[in-house]
C-alpha cells in the first residue's frame, strides 16, 4: 500500500490518503485519520459504531468534543497523557457497485498505520461496528496488535439485526424515491434507535407520564426519536448509509483464526448482539479470550452513554503489560 500525508499544524494531527487496489474501487479519495496524545507513548487505535468518526476525542488542536470524549483523553481510561490514540473515518463505496467490508475498514486502519510510521499498536478497542473491525483487524493483522477489547461486538451479525437493518435501508430507498431522502434516513435513524436502545430506557423516559394520556405518551418517545434521526439524516447521505448498513451485515468472520489475546465485553440487554453471540465468540475465539458481561438499561450504545460501567474494564486491559513496551 502507498500513502501520502497531509499534516496539519498540530503534528500529532494527520491525515493520509493511499491507493490500494482494493480501495479504488471505493468512493473515498483519501483515509483520513487523527492521533492524539504523548508522542512516543504506546498507541491505542479506537474504532465506533457507524457514525464514529477519526475525532475520537477533543485536543488542543481541535478543542470540539470527539465522539468518546468521556472515554478518550488526559486523566480519563483511556489516558491521552499515557496513550496516543488513532482513530479513522471509515471508508464507503458510494460510486462503487461492490460492498464495503470489515476487512476493507481493517486495511484502511493498517494503511492508517503504516502512514504514521506505527508499526504495531498497544490495543484496538471497537465497540459495535468498530468492534467487528478489530476482529477482522486481529484476524488479517494479529501481529500488529497485542490486545482486541471489542464491545457489543461478535463474529457475525444476528439474523434479528439483519432483518431491522433491511427493513431501514428499504425505508431510506423509498424516500429517496419520493424526493424526501433526509426523512427516510431520518425515519431508519429512528427506527434503529429502537433497536439500540432496552424496553427499560424507554420506560424511564415515560415514567412520569400519565398512562392514561397515549398522545402525551408517545410524543416523549416520538419526539426524542424524530429528534435523534433529524440530527443523524442532517450530516449522511442515503449511499453512506447503506454502505455501512449493508457493511455490518456481510460481517463474518471465523473466531478460531483470531489469535490475538481478546476481551469481549457484552451487555446482557443488547438487542442486537445477543449476550449467547458474545458468549459463542469468547468461547471459539482461537487465542487467550475473556468475557465480561454487564448490564445497562442503554442496551447496544452502553459504550456511548454507560462510560462509568464499561469505561473501568478498558482502563485495566490496557494497563496490561504497557510497563514491558519499549
Amino acid at each position: 500500500m502507498s500513502a501520502t500525508a497531509v499534516v496539519t499544524a498540530d503534528p500529532t494531527l494527520s491525515s493520509a490518503s493511499l491507493s490500494p487496489s482494493r480501495l479504488r474501487e471505493l468512493d473515498l479519495k483519501a483515509v483520513r485519520y487523527e492521533i492524539i496524545g504523548v508522542r512516543g507513548a504506546p498507541v491505542v487505535a479506537v474504532l465506533g459504531g457507524i457514525s464514529a468518526s477519526r475525532h475520537v476525542a477533543s485536543s488542543p488542536s481541535d478543542p470540539s468534543p470527539g465522539w468518546w470524549e468521556d472515554v478518550v483523553g488526559p486523566g480519563r481510561p483511556i489516558d491521552t497523557r499515557h496513550f496516543r490514540v488513532l482513530g479513522i473515518d471509515y471508508v464507503s463505496n458510494e460510486s462503487s457497485t461492490s460492498s464495503v467490508t470489515t476487512i476493507d475498514q481493517a486495511e484502511v486502519l493498517a494503511a492508517a498505520l503504516d502512514q504514521a510510521g506505527i508499526r504495531s499498536v498497544h490495543a484496538v478497542v471497537g465497540a459495535s461496528y468498530g468492534g467487528m473491525v478489530a476482529l477482522a483487524f486481529g484476524l488479517k493483522f494479529g501481529a500488529r496488535t497485542r490486545r482486541l477489547i471489542v464491545i457489543s461486538a461478535a463474529h457475525e451479525s444476528d439474523p434479528i439485526a439483519t432483518a431491522l437493518r433491511h427493513l431501514q435501508r428499504r425505508v431510506v430507498a423509498l424516500g429517496s424515491a419520493v424526493g424526501r431522502e433526509r426523512d427516510g434516513l431520518a425515519i431508519a435513524r429512528g427506527i434503529a434507535m429502537t433497536s439500540y436502545l432496552t424496553s427499560r430506557h424507554f420506560e424511564d423516559r415515560i415514567e412520569l407520564c400519565d398512562r392514561h394520556d397515549s398522545r402525551l405518551v408517545e410524543d416523549r418517545i416520538g419526539d426524542y426519536l424524530k429528534t435523534r434521526g433529524e440530527q443523524f439524516a442532517d450530516k449522511w447521505t442515503s449511499e453512506r448509509y447503506n454502505a455501512l448498513s449493508l457493511s455490518l451485515d456481510l460481517h463474518q468472520i471465523r473466531p478460531e483464526d483470531v489469535t490475538v489475546p481478546t476481551t469481549v465485553i457484552a451487555i446482557t440487554g443488547d438487542r442486537l448482539v445477543p449476550v449467547a453471540q458474545s458468549r459463542e465468540l469468547a468461547r471459539r475465539l482461537g487465542g487467550p479470550s475473556q468475557l465480561i458481561e454487564l448490564d445497562s438499561s442503554l442496551g447496544h450504545d452502553a459504550f456511548l452513554g454507560d462510560s462509568a460501567s464499561i469505561a473501568p474494564f478498558i482502563d485495566e486491559l490496557l494497563r496490561l503489560g504497557v510497563e514491558t513496551l519499549s
